[in-house]
């Protein structure tokens, strides 16, 4: 027979108040139910913990060495519990999300912030990576959520929320596009182009754009990253197109971000996870979280 947490808690009340009946007040138990738990662990054990009369009930020279020994197993046996207790309801845990750079850099850590007000004890592991590698770290089981752009049709992915994120031209603020009143795929294109890279989804839809508006760009450069393409753009290599909610262009003084006035120029960002997965309570809970930031980048 193994040891138990209900006999554990027995043998340490009945130790420290020094009676059945306190202890089994202490416990909330029946003076015969505090026994029986007390027997049973002495047959675990395979001897006598307490030396008791009517009067009075004294540890066993093997009842005190066990003593310290059983009180420290009650305290991890107890923090085991507590641990899978939050775990359960959500107030610990980790939550662990790959997301496009955009949204990690923009959204993202005020979100963690509020969060962390209700779930302090909430860990997160972040990976910033471009679209294609959002999927596939969330296909392979490797992150619970995704927060990834353009299209995604794999069988293994479940879409749990559905947004759109309207992409805009940059350009230093003496650039003619910065004064004009409409944007198009026209105006886009008679300037070289700072893209990011074929892989990225605002390259993905970008490249569909101006092949349905028939119009031919001349390519500059192709960083990843967007920090990098808004480099370039200050260098004076080019005009780059990126995403609304962008937050690196608010740093840029010499910069701005004009929205395009082109339905085709919209980027579907979506929440994924993992098809037939469970996702824990923490993470359920950032989930919803979630939603509501990427509603309101839609509404933006």
């Amino acid at each position: 027979m193994d040891l138990n947490l209900r006999d554990l808690r027995a043998f340490v009340a009945v130790a420290q108040t020094g009676s059945f009946t306190r202890a089994a007040s202490k416990l909330n138990l029946s003076q015969p139910a505090l026994t029986v738990q007390i027997r049973r662990l002495e047959e675990t054990v395979g001897a006598r913990l307490f030396d008791r009369n009517s009067r009075t009930v004294a540890l066993t020279s093997v009842g005190r060495e066990l003593l310290p020994v059983l009180q420290k197993s009650l305290a991890d046996m107890q923090r085991v519990l507590d641990d899978a207790r939050a775990l359960g309801d959500g107030s610990r845990g980790t939550v662990r999300i790959a997301c496009l750079p955009s949204f990690a850099a923009g959204r993202l850590p005020a979100l963690i912030r509020d969060f962390h007000g209700q779930a302090p004890h909430t860990r997160f592991e972040i990976r910033d990576v471009v679209a294609s590698t959002v999927n596939q770290l969330v296909r392979a089981g490797e992150f619970d959520l995704g927060v990834t752009g353009g299209a995604v049709d794999d069988p293994q992915i479940d879409i749990l929320h559905r947004a759109q994120d309207r992409l805009m031209v940059v350009c230093p603020r003496d650039h003619p596009l910065a004064r004009k009143r409409r944007v198009g795929a026209a105006d886009l294109a008679a300037d070289p182009l700072v893209l990011t890279a074929p892989g990225t989804s605002v390259r993905a839809i970008v490249d569909s754009a101006f092949g349905e508006a028939g119009c031919v760009s001349e390519l500059a450069c192709e960083p990843t990253y967007m920090m990098t393409a808004v480099a370039m753009v200050q260098a004076g290599l080019g005009i780059t197109i990126l995403p609304g909610a962008t937050p690196e262009i608010r740093a840029e003084r010499e910069l701005i971000g004009r929205p395009i006035d082109d339905a085709r120029f919209v980027r579907a960002v979506l929440l994924i996870k993992k098809r037939g997965r469970t996702l824990p309570p923490a993470t359920l809970a950032f989930a919803d979280t979630l939603k509501g930031a990427l509603e309101v980048t839609s509404r933006a």
